[in-house]
């Protein structure tokens, strides 16, 4: 099958939906297929051109490029990337890319995919998406994979403002929504917000964000005793370590950690590991400088992930309360596949609420003192955060598996090409 991904973020951004849609384009590319890749240069997570990839990809500048990962065609092109993004700029930003993108998409008229696979964010490439499809002829279908609603985010957060505006927007979303033959997203309540948007039943699927469960597996206590970022933050064995490891922007409610750290000053046990890169960092790093019980990394690389999660004896994971279904943080599939609990913030009922309580402990958004609360238990149970570690790793085990989800995935495409 020919199979052309196309989106804003891929390899070798090393967070987030970069990191899954460039795990997508090399799965699909050693199954056999034909797969082509049309993406911007690796900004994220620190928004400049050439600073968003992983330790030791190559550099890039933000230009029009075209260049070969493992077998698969990548075709970079530029966009334009503020220093503070908001609501505004983030328009733009993607808007950027959507139209440096369109001649080069446009362009695989030629290739004729037989599945044009499109990731949002950006949801303004959708159209193109739609445009290339129906050059391509019938045989051609158009797949939409959302793996955040930035549209219904931005408004919710106060990015972008005013009803008419708003009418707009989710009208022609909407009737985006309506053009592709198939629709997935990454959670339940997701899939349920694309029913509320008009589309179909019998066009949505659930796609989750996937872990390698053997490359992330659960470290015992002498592993963990021997961990080498617990050694090099020269922690005892008595020492807890609280991670929050990722972006670091308004939806993700970080803004949060810094009182609950304040309040827990108190307790030398405990040592917070921050690590991440977002518009909201340096608020985050001004709140805690005068805290010596918080340290302060950049994010690692991929080949030591599974050292970097298990080195948590606790996870952290706020998220504001009006994003709760629209967005399920990437980073989540990885924590419980390390077996470690996480605190996480969310409304009851939400999917982040649902997978938190059974790996961990949730509590209601921005309520600072459940959150120490939650810290503080498990912090002072061992027993606890095993047995919720246990938990998280089944949970994983069971519906996150990266074999798994790929493998049903690749058969949703091949019966979308055969209709």
């Amino acid at each position: 099958m020919k199979i052309l991904i196309y989106g804003l973020n891929t390899w070798p951004e090393p967070v987030g939906i970069g990191r899954y849609t460039g795990e997508l384009v090399a799965w699909l590319a050693e199954r056999g297929h034909e797969v082509r890749a049309i993406a911007a240069p690796p900004y994220f997570p620190n928004w400049r051109v050439g600073l968003g990839g992983e330790v030791g990809a190559p550099q890039y500048r933000n230009r029009y490029r075209r260049e070969h990962i493992g077998g698969v065609r990548v075709q970079r092109c530029p966009l334009w990337v503020p220093a503070r993004p908001n609501g505004l700029t983030r328009l733009l930003h993607l808007s950027s890319f959507a139209l440096t993108s369109l001649p080069p998409l446009l362009a695989q008229r030629r290739w004729r995919p037989d599945v044009v696979f499109t990731v949002a964010p950006a949801f303004f490439c959708a159209p193109g998406a739609l445009l290339l499809r129906r050059l391509c002829g019938r045989r051609s279908r158009a797949w939409l994979h959302i793996q955040d609603f930035e549209l219904d985010a931005a408004f919710e957060l106060g990015m972008l403002k005013g009803p008419a505006l708003r009418r707009l927007a989710e009208t022609g979303e909407r009737r985006t929504l309506r053009g592709f033959d198939a629709v997935s997203t990454i959670s339940a309540a997701m899939v349920q917000k694309l029913a509320e948007k008009g589309v179909a039943s019998e066009r949505t699927r659930l796609v989750p964000n996937w872990v390698d469960l053997t490359a992330i597996r659960p470290q015992g206590p002498q592993e963990r005793f021997a961990n080498p970022y617990r050694r090099e933050l020269g922690l005892s064995d008595r020492q807890t370590l609280l991670l929050y490891s990722g972006s670091m922007n308004k939806k993700q409610g970080v803004q949060v950690l810094a009182e609950v750290i304040r309040r827990l000053r108190h307790r030398r046990d405990l040592v917070w590991l921050l690590a991440g890169e977002g518009a909201t960092r340096p608020e985050l790093e001004a709140a805690t400088a005068d805290l010596p019980q918080v340290r302060w990394m950049p994010l690692q690389p991929s080949e030591r992930l599974n050292d970097w999660l298990n080195a948590a004896d606790i996870h952290l994971l706020p998220q504001k309360e009006k994003v709760a279904d629209l967005v399920l943080p990437s980073k989540l599939m990885g924590i419980l596949a390390s077996g470690r609990p996480v605190v996480a913030s969310s409304p009851p009922g939400s999917e982040l609420a649902l997978l938190a309580a059974d790996g961990g402990l949730c509590v209601p958004p921005e309520d600072v003192a459940a959150f120490t609360a939650a810290v503080e238990r498990l912090a002072d149970d061992p027993a606890l955060r095993a047995a919720a570690g246990l938990r998280a790793r089944r949970l994983a085990e069971r519906h996150f598996g990266r074999e798994a989800v790929l493998a049903g995935l690749e058969r949703e495409l091949e019966k979308l090409q055969a209709c």
